[in-house]
């Protein structure tokens, strides 16, 4: 029996047959059929690619600084395809200048601030204020309540007696002038409307200050105003208040440090890492001075208006700037026990503590975020 030919053999014949039955395909047949059309051009050819691709995007970090509420001020941030170091610039100076907006609207140094403007009618009348100041003294007050007045902002009462500022003077008060200006002192004797935004002090002798808590709140704004301007990476400074948006383009979080308070400025004991959270610090090392082997401080305890003697340093880690700035000062006047119970009784709150005998005190939303490089200084 033959073999059936491959099927390609049987389609060559196929299309063999097909042109035998077409006719002629010779030159006689295509000159029946006319001359041969001039062949049409086809498309012509894309020219060759000659635009390099675009560079990778590499985030620049910039830096500026001002000055402030009596401190320092600095700004770190990182560009992004949206902004540049030049709007990175801009977006800093108009993040100095949100700070000293609040500065004038709470400083007591400014008679036409609003804080002075509640201290000079003191026992005579109600000042109607901003949105702002009214919600500035509610949050202080609330945390004079929660901390057992150890945070409370009529310490201001007690001016003149300590002078640890500009007008530094290592004399300590005479006890009983404390003792006279004492009674004055409580938050107890802020009146607040909130139905007609006033405020008033009932004691014509009583006076506020928001220095424990203004610059938190002015660190807070500046950092609305350069999450505005577009930045993601960035930190905002005012001395020992700091917030630190995002991470840095490498993944990695901003680390802040903790001074040694018994080492030179330069020497820090333990490093914390800083994402989306507000980190300050409360020193008993800053604006003070010792006199008969005894350290005195500008963190008074309003309880007994001189210097608190519980903790060395503070430091308080938080959501906020705001936050971190009140809760630090009452910490280090309630001293670690008391002081740690408060900070667990916040959300995202953590403390590291200083205390006065040089023994290091960590909270637990802290463990594993702190990096201890040396333990704190011995010294008076």
């Amino acid at each position: 029996m033959a073999r059936r030919p491959p099927l390609v053999v049987l389609a060559l014949l196929l299309v063999s047959a097909c042109r035998d039955q077409a006719g002629p395909t010779g030159p006689s047949a295509r000159a029946k059929e006319g001359p041969i059309p001039p062949e049409l051009p086809g498309p012509a050819p894309l020219p060759a690619a000659t635009t390099a691709p675009a560079p990778a995007f590499v985030p620049e970090r910039v830096q500026g600084e001002g000055a402030a509420m009596g401190t320092h001020l600095a700004f770190a941030a990182y560009t992004t395809p949206a902004v540049d170091a030049a709007k990175t610039r801009t977006a800093f100076d108009a993040a100095n200048a949100e700070i000293r907006r609040v500065e004038a609207l709470m400083t007591t140094w400014r008679p036409d601030s609003e804080i002075s403007r509640i201290n000079a009618a003191a026992g005579k009348s109600a000042v109607v204020v901003g949105d702002e100041t009214l919600q500035i003294i509610k949050d202080s007050i609330h945390t004079s309540q929660i901390s057992e007045g150890t945070f409370d902002i009529t310490f201001q009462t007690l001016h003149g007696l300590w002078k640890f500022d500009e007008d530094l003077d290592p004399h300590p008060p005479a006890e009983k002038a404390i003792k006279e200006r004492l009674p004055f002192v409580g938050f107890k004797g802020i009146i607040v409307d909130d139905a007609k935004k006033t405020v008033m002090l009932g004691r014509k002798e009583t006076q506020i200050g928001l220095g424990g808590i203004a610059k938190g709140y002015a660190v807070d704004r500046a950092v609305a105003v350069l999450e505005k301007a577009g930045l993601t990476s960035f930190f905002v400074q005012a001395g020992g208040d700091l917030f630190a948006r995002g991470k840095k383009p490498d993944g990695t979080d901003w680390q802040a440090g903790i001074r040694d308070p018994r080492g030179p400025e330069s020497k820090y004991f333990a490093k914390l890492s800083l994402s989306d959270h507000a980190f300050s610090t409360a020193g008993d090392y800053e604006r003070s001075y010792v006199v008969g082997n005894k350290r005195y401080h500008h963190i008074i305890d309003p309880r007994t208006g001189s210097p608190a003697t519980a903790s060395r340093s503070v430091t308080i880690w938080a959501p906020s700037a705001l936050v971190a700035d009140e809760i630090d000062d009452a910490v280090f006047i309630l001293g670690p026990k008391k002081g740690l119970a408060l900070v667990e009784s916040l959300d995202g709150v953590g403390a590291v503590i200083v205390d006065a005998q040089n023994n290091l005190w960590v909270s637990k939303r802290l463990e594993g975020k702190i990096e201890l490089v040396a333990a704190p200084s011995e010294g008076l």
